[in-house]
């Protein structure tokens, strides 16, 4: 009896989690998969094949930006690695005290706003007539308003500073585990600060560097505020794609069929990273 109350309770638990699951991410997905295979002839008319993935590979836009957007989102989750690694170190090891917490709030206050008013606030911050190009002027550097929008370095700005939060947390939480002794026996045995930090430090954060590229990575792949806001309205990003086939074209096949390979990088890249760092997703997800 007791057993059986115990299982119950354990489904009662679970049941949100699974509901959760099935109804937002796996049918979602799987309804996804089943229309991008669908050929619509008319629109009373319906068929199967695979003239959308054609597509793909056949438009030279839709594939050169599928890599382009790859390439720079890896690109991103390095930067972001870092610029969060240090701040990381700072607060799991050298910060003490009430300072701790204020530099870990620090990091936590800009993401009380939305991505699109965190957006919004770079674009002002880097538009011609914004203050980095006002200081640049009154410095002298520059002889007129100068545009720092809309280009591959603004959009990586803007997706660094969106991705810093996912990365700089689970780094925190792996590098206060690790035993202060070990840094110092590093130095003791001859070791210089790159020496120590490759084959000591890295090692010991290797779940954490790896469970926040793999957030940050996710999340910078299927962005679409800050490629499309910062990079302009020629943005070369595939959720823009996506978005134009769902919305704008009314196309839902061929954008199901480009949401499927999203997906599909993603995951591969997820697996790659995994396999590469010799790390299990349990361990990263622990």
């Amino acid at each position: 009896m007791n057993r059986q109350v115990s299982r119950l309770s354990l489904w009662l638990l679970l049941a949100p989690f699974l509901l959760w699951i099935l109804l937002l991410v796996l049918v979602p997905h799987l309804q996804m998969l089943r229309v991008s295979f669908q050929v619509r002839e008319s629109w009373d008319t319906l068929e199967w094949g695979l003239s959308q993935y054609r597509n793909f590979f056949t438009e030279s836009y839709y594939w050169r930006t599928f890599v382009r957007t790859g390439v720079m989102s890896l690109f991103t989750t390095f930067l972001t690695l870092l610029v969060a690694f240090p701040v990381a170190w700072y607060i799991a090891k050298l910060a003490r005290g009430r300072s701790k917490g204020f530099l870990f709030l620090a990091c936590l206050i800009p993401f009380w706003a939305s991505e699109l008013v965190r957006t919004y606030g770079w674009m002002i911050l880097l538009r011609e007539s914004g203050v980095f190009s006002a200081a640049l002027q009154a410095l002298g550097w520059a002889d007129g308003p100068v545009e720092m929008l809309y280009n591959d370095i603004a959009v990586i700005v803007g997706l660094v500073y969106n991705g810093l939060l996912f990365m700089v947390v689970p780094l925190v939480t792996t590098l206060e585990g690790m035993d202060d002794t070990l840094v110092e026996a590093g130095y003791d045995l001859g070791g210089g600060h790159l020496t120590v930090l490759r084959e000591v430090v890295v090692p010991w954060a290797m779940p954490g560097i790896v469970s926040g590229c793999i957030v940050v990575f996710m999340l910078t792949l299927g962005s679409y505020l800050t490629p499309i806001l910062m990079g302009g309205k020629d943005s070369a990003w595939f959720t823009q794609q996506i978005f134009t086939q769902f919305i704008t074209r009314f196309n839902w096949e061929q954008g199901a069929a480009l949401g499927v390979l999203l997906l599909v990088l993603s995951s591969l890249m997820v697996w790659l990273g995994l396999r590469l760092t010799g790390q299990s997703l349990r361990k990263v997800m622990g």
